[in-house]
C-alpha cells in the first residue's frame, strides 16, 4: 500500500535469472510470503509474483517473474527480461559452476536487455558458509568475522577463516560485481538473511532513476495522399 507521502505506486518489472537449484523460487517466496519450503519444486517456464515495498516515502510494486533455470527454457528468458526495470541474477555460493553461469546471464542482460536495467547479483545459500566455493571479501572487525559491506550477516565470533591466505583471496564475487557495475549481496532464503534487503536496495535505486518503458511498437502515419486505406479482411484456419 502506498504511503501517505507518495502520489502513486511505481510499478517495476523484475526478473530472477540463474541456474536450476540456486534458490530463485525460494528467494521470491521468502520475500513475498515470508515462507521457506525445504524441497521446492523446480519452476516450469516462469512463475509470477507481486509485492509492494515502501522506501524513502515512495512505494514500488515489484512485478516479479521467477524464470526456470533449466537449459531447455533458456530461449524463453528474453520474453521476461525484456523491458525489466531490474534483474536479480542468482547463484549458489556452494557451487562455482552456478557462478560461472551467472556471469553468462549478466553478459546476456548487458547485451540484450535495457541499458537502464538495475542488475543485482545474489549469492544464495549463505547459511552454508562451510561449503562455500564462490568467495567474497572478508575481514576481521573487533574479533568477529564480517563478510564485506554488501553481506550483512552478523557472523558469530567463533566462526573462523581457515588461513590468512584464504581470507585475503576471498573476493572473487565482489571483484566481479564491482567490475561490472552490479549490486552484490549474499542471501539465504532458508534463514531470511538479506532477502528483504536486496529487494529494498533495488527499490531504493529505482526511485532514483526514470522508469524503464516497455519497447514501443511502430507508429503508423497517414499516406501522402491522405486517402483512407481499406481494412484488409482475414480469416482463421
Amino acid at each position: 500500500m502506498a504511503t501517505a507521502g507518495s502520489n502513486q505506486i511505481k510499478n517495476a518489472k523484475l526478473v530472477l535469472l540463474g541456474d536450476v537449484g540456486t534458490g530463485k523460487s525460494s528467494l521470491v517466496l521468502r520475500f513475498v510470503k515470508g515462507q521457506f519450503v525445504e524441497f521446492q519444486q523446480s519452476t516450469i517456464g516462469a512463475a509470477f509474483f507481486s509485492q509492494v515495498v515502501s522506501v524513502n516515502g515512495e512505494s514500488v510494486k515489484f512485478e516479479i517473474w521467477d524464470t526456470a533455470g533449466q537449459e531447455r527454457y533458456h530461449s524463453l528468458a528474453p520474453m521476461y527480461y525484456r523491458g525489466a526495470a531490474a534483474a536479480v541474477v542468482v547463484y549458489d555460493i556452494t557451487n562455482s559452476a552456478t557462478f560461472t553461469r551467472a556471469k553468462k546471464w549478466v553478459q546476456e542482460l548487458q547485451a540484450q536487455g535495457s541499458s537502464n536495467t538495475i542488475i543485482a547479483l545474489a549469492g544464495n545459500k549463505a547459511d552454508l558458509l562451510e561449503a562455500r566455493q564462490v568467495t567474497t571479501e572478508v575481514r576481521f572487525l573487533g574479533g568477529a568475522l564480517s563478510i564485506s559491506c554488501r553481506y550483512l550477516h552478523a557472523a558469530d565470533a567463533s566462526e573462523k577463516v581457515r588461513n590468512d591466505d584464504e581470507m585475503l583471496q576471498l573476493q572473487e564475487a565482489q571483484t566481479y560485481a564491482q567490475d561490472n557495475g552490479l549490486y552484490l549481496m549474499e542471501t539465504s532464503a532458508k534463514t531470511a538473511i538479506n532477502v528483504n534487503d536486496i529487494f529494498y536496495e533495488i527499490a531504493k535505486r529505482l526511485t532514483q532513476v526514470k522508469p524503464v518503458q516497455n519497447p514501443q511498437g511502430m507508429t503508423l502515419t497517414g499516406r501522402p495522399d491522405d486517402k483512407p486505406v481499406a481494412a484488409a479482411s482475414c480469416c482463421s484456419s
